[in-house]
């Protein structure tokens, strides 16, 4: 835990929320973390070949930054526009939890990505989003993080023409609706069967 504390650089004042604009990168600092209190953030890295990977994605009340990972690059990209607070890694009171917190993602994102069939990485993958970040609407969960096929096919490992595809196949079997801006209608108890 020790070198969580090392390499002490100036951060911003405690306490003081910024806003970040979409698709801009929330800054590192070794000795501090970031509190997202509005939008959503991305975390990757990429392989050598430019491939992305998907470390989580991360919403209201999560604490993500470069302090918790030991990846090169690592890469905190805000999906929509975000509001966020910077903290003093030697302050944060609920390190545990947030270590937990990221724990249990990685592993939740690594067994969607093991599935051999894209189509089902896809449903698991909508289902996890509406249960960690969607909302209750008439006709099942909206997942609101306007997230793109691209984005999409980064997390999964695929491209973002398969993934157009299969969402086209998911709407129309019934499954999910898609509505503007990228905002998706995860119509849960149409997809009994991929649980299985």
């Amino acid at each position: 835990m020790v070198s969580l504390y090392t390499n002490f650089t100036n951060l911003p004042i405690n306490n003081t929320r910024q806003i970040f604009a979409r698709r801009s990168f929330l800054p590192e600092y070794p000795n501090g973390l970031w509190k997202i209190e509005t939008g959503f953030v991305r975390t990757y890295t990429y392989l050598e070949d430019g491939t992305t990977v998907a470390l989580g994605l991360w919403g209201p009340g999560d604490v993500v930054g470069k302090a918790l990972s030991k990846l090169e690059p690592y890469q905190m990209e805000c999906l929509t526009k975000v509001g966020a607070t910077v903290l003093a890694l030697e302050e944060w009171t609920q390190l545990t939890e947030t270590l937990l917190s990221h724990i249990q993602q990685a592993q939740e994102l690594m067994v969607i990505r093991s599935y051999k069939k894209v189509d089902t990485m896809l449903i698991k993958l909508l289902v996890w989003l509406s249960k960690k970040f969607g909302s209750e609407v008439e006709k099942g969960r909206l997942i609101d993080m306007r997230l793109t096929h691209e984005d999409l096919a980064q997390m999964l490992g695929s491209t973002r023409v398969t993934i157009t595809r299969v969402l086209g196949q998911f709407e129309q079997e019934g499954l999910i609706d898609r509505l503007s801006l990228h905002r998706i209608v995860l119509r849960e108890e149409d997809i009994w069967y991929y649980e299985i």
